[in-house]
């Protein structure tokens, strides 16, 4: 019997879905640095100008598939919501007996009656987050309006765990300083990941009984 029951525990644990720490899907190629394509081979028509140039106006900004663009985190975030509620709600109701018949046997606060309800209700929530720093990306493609596709990623080890800072999304050649700098506000569809494992990630995590217990629990 105890054999059994030990099984079924042990079923139980593996079939369990572990909701609380589910990984993002991310495609292995999400934040792969894109190299640039080999320039093709010129034309044999003797002529000078082929057509295949930067405008002076661009100056060393980027502006082809893998050119390396710096972005600047200044993500910085905050929310709150409140909420409150109050009723309440008396009555009361009272009968005087008369003085002669048969209801005279009734004393006027046998026939009295009150009650009174009352309910309040309050909820506070708050959220901010702040993420600073620098991040160099390469340009994996440009489209015909003049957005660029950036994508990139920093591998950082560290004494006690990998820390890895990922982000792709599409930015305007415009916004792009001299210096191949941009903000992370001006980069649209932004897809900006922060994680980290090892020893510290690990110690912020509950364990694998405790996540079980957890989802199982009715209260």
């Amino acid at each position: 019997m105890r054999r059994r029951l030990s099984k079924g525990l042990l079923t139980l644990l593996a079939l369990a879905p572990v909701t609380g720490h589910a990984k993002d899907k991310v495609a292995p190629d999400a934040f792969s640095v894109t190299m640039p394509a080999p320039p093709p081979a010129p034309p044999a028509n003797g002529s000078i100008f082929q057509g295949a140039y930067v405008p002076l106006t661009s100056g060393g900004r980027a502006g082809q598939v893998g050119d390396i663009i710096t972005i600047q985190l200044v993500e910085r975030t905050a929310a709150t919501k409140s909420n409150a509620a109050g009723t309440q709600r008396d009555g009361n109701i009272g009968l005087t007996p008369p003085s002669t018949g048969p209801l005279s046997l009734f004393n006027p606060s046998d026939v009295a009656m009150g009650g009174g309800q009352q309910f309040k209700g309050k909820g506070d929530a708050s959220q901010s987050n702040a993420l600073s720093g620098e991040v160099s990306v390469t340009v994996a493609a440009v489209y015909p309006n003049g957005t660029m596709l950036v994508k990139g990623e920093k591998l950082l080890t560290l004494n006690r765990g990998d820390e890895r800072v990922q982000i792709a999304g599409i930015v305007r050649a415009i916004d792009i300083s001299p210096d191949n700098r941009i903000l992370s506000t001006r980069v649209a569809n932004a897809n900006i990941r922060y994680v980290g494992k090892g020893e510290i990630a690990r110690a912020s995590q509950q364990g694998w009984l405790q996540r079980f217990f957890s989802i199982i629990s009715p209260f």
